[in-house]
């Protein structure tokens, strides 16, 4: 074998596996869901799809020729790397042990094939002409592996849901609540788990662990026979998501938080979205209790037939709690909530924004139905912490960050902008946009854009795509287009915040959403 062919074999192997692992690291990130891939696959297909094929798909001509023309392959696949150089990803792939059998999957797989090519070769040359074919199509074996590894991931998926609900039935007395909505569940869930823990052993799905294996998991690793409520946190992107979380769990009570706008690239209606988050009413026990917030529409109008309790700070006939008398700085919120007119107390917290208040008198709401006495309430409000990433207010060294960045929806982001509406000095928003939006997407950007023009002093847009109705809901508004700029990168928008001049003020920054690694 000449060197050029070895060094055409290393450099080619390399290019498969990071363009497999690439693949790998999306499939993950979407869930491992093939129609979510294949969607991404879709929309990624010239910005990420096409590079890790193109200079490859060049080389495979040279390996028919004279041999020194391998070089050119060579060259091909280090042009690969150049532009494929690995960047540092949010949420970096995770060799979890269903990505492991996939990764011996396939290489099971591409060793059966290549011993395949070997054998038949020898009788027709030409076979060979597969290998390097077999080298374009690393998205190939991620969906093959998956798809053969079907069997295998049900029966292990079965037996952890079995054995997370043998848990749940050993304990009879555990109070299980259930936290969903298109927006605010997250808050809410860390919220009210402060708020419990002032009278129970409280456990609840951490961070932003929503899906059914994410809830297993919690049941399996962490839940003991001391806790007295479990706190499950119930994410959505298609009909039918929640009522399997429902069947693992059986929730005694239920916090719907929202209905909005997210996530209609699935369920492309609001109605789907409505209907999905109420499978969690649907099903409670027969004596279980729904919070519900009365001031979304959708959730208002719902026709339901458990036993409701509803809280608000806009909807006063039919909240039964009631948030009133909002005050908001840059130091924090007060507020007081009232318990079906009467019975008001005052409330401090320092978490900023109506946005929190909302989510606040909804656990309030919990707590105090379950027996939470309103100096315990009081007490535990004010020690809150801001939720990581969720209007959480950090120092950025010569500049205030407002750190929404876990994720925005267009009520989030409306509130967002009211927050930094409050503080003073020099505002500057940092967005990449809001996403998963459907046919509505470039509207509710175009919106954020217009809202954004009465608050911000200057706007840096990460990215050009999304952001581009945003820049024209700005400009719709005669906002100064020497104060509009975009970046490529998060790192670069915050490069340049510094570098904009305070002259003797403070300089806020609101730091509006961070895309995932896929988008």
């Amino acid at each position: 074998m000449s060197l050029p062919q070895i060094l055409y074999k290393i450099t080619a192997c390399f290019a498969f596996a990071d363009a497999y692992l690439f693949f790998l690291h999306m499939f993950q990130l979407n869930s491992y869901k093939p129609k979510e891939q294949k969607q991404w696959m879709i929309k990624n297909f010239r910005k990420s799809v096409l590079p890790r094929t193109f200079f490859t798909l060049l080389s495979v001509p040279f390996l028919f020729f004279h041999s020194d023309l391998l070089f050119f392959a060579i060259f091909g696949n280090l042009i690969y790397f150049l532009i494929n150089l690995p960047q540092k990803a949010k949420k970096p792939l995770v060799f979890t042990p269903r990505v492991k059998r996939m990764i011996g999957s396939s290489v099971v797989i591409i060793g059966i094939l290549f011993s395949l090519i070997t054998f038949f070769s020898k009788r027709a040359p030409a076979v060979l002409l597969f290998v390097p074919l077999l080298l374009l199509f690393p998205y190939f074996f991620v969906m093959l592996s998956n798809y053969l590894n079907q069997p295998i991931e049900k029966a292990i998926r079965n037996r952890y849901i079995n054995d997370a609900k043998q848990i749940l039935a050993s304990m009879p007395n555990l109070i299980v609540i259930g936290i969903t909505g298109s927006y605010g569940k997250t808050s809410t869930k860390f919220f009210l788990n402060k708020l419990l823990s002032a009278k129970y052993n409280v456990l609840m799905t951490p961070e932003s662990y929503n899906t059914p294996m994410g809830v297993v998991k919690t049941i399996r690793e962490n839940l003991r026979a001391t806790h007295e409520i479990f706190l499950c946190e119930m994410g959505a992107k298609n009909k039918g998501d929640i009522k399997e979380i429902c069947d693992i769990v059986h929730p005694n009570h239920g916090v719907i938080t929202s209905i909005g706008p997210q996530h209609l690239e699935s369920f492309r209606t609001i109605e789907t979205i409505l209907n999905t988050k109420f499978e969690l009413c649907d099903s409670l026990l027969q004596d279980g209790i729904i919070f519900l917030n009365a001031d979304n529409e959708w959730i208002a109008k719902r026709q339901i037939e458990k036993h409701a309790v509803y809280y608000g700070i806009e909807n006063k006939e039919k909240a039964v709690f009631f948030g009133d008398h909002i005050s908001v700085s840059e130091k924090g919120t007060d507020f007081s909530i009232s318990i079906n007119g009467k019975d008001s107390f005052a409330l401090s917290t320092k978490l900023i924004g109506k946005h929190n208040v909302i989510n606040l008198v909804g656990c309030v709401a919990v707590a105090s139905t379950l027996g939470v006495s309103s100096q315990d309430i009081m007490l535990s409000v004010k020690r809150l912490e801001a939720v990581p990433h969720r209007l959480q207010v950090i120092d950025g060294g010569g500049m205030i960050i407002i750190d929404d960045a876990y994720n925005s929806n267009p009520s989030g982001s409306k509130a967002a902008l009211e927050v930094l509406r409050e503080f003073d000095g020099i505002k500057i928003m940092i967005t990449p946009g809001m996403i998963e939006l459907g046919t509505k997407q470039e509207q509710c950007n175009f919106d954020f854009g217009v809202n954004a023009a009465d608050v911000c002093d200057f706007v840096l847009l990460v990215g050009t795509t999304i952001t581009k109705s945003i820049a024209d809901g700005l400009l719709s508004q005669n906002y100064d287009k020497n104060k509009l700029f975009v970046f490529d990168k998060l790192e670069q928008a915050l490069a340049k915040a510094r570098t904009i001049e305070a002259i003797g003020k403070k300089k806020i920054v609101l730091l509006e959403n961070d895309l995932p690694d896929n988008y």
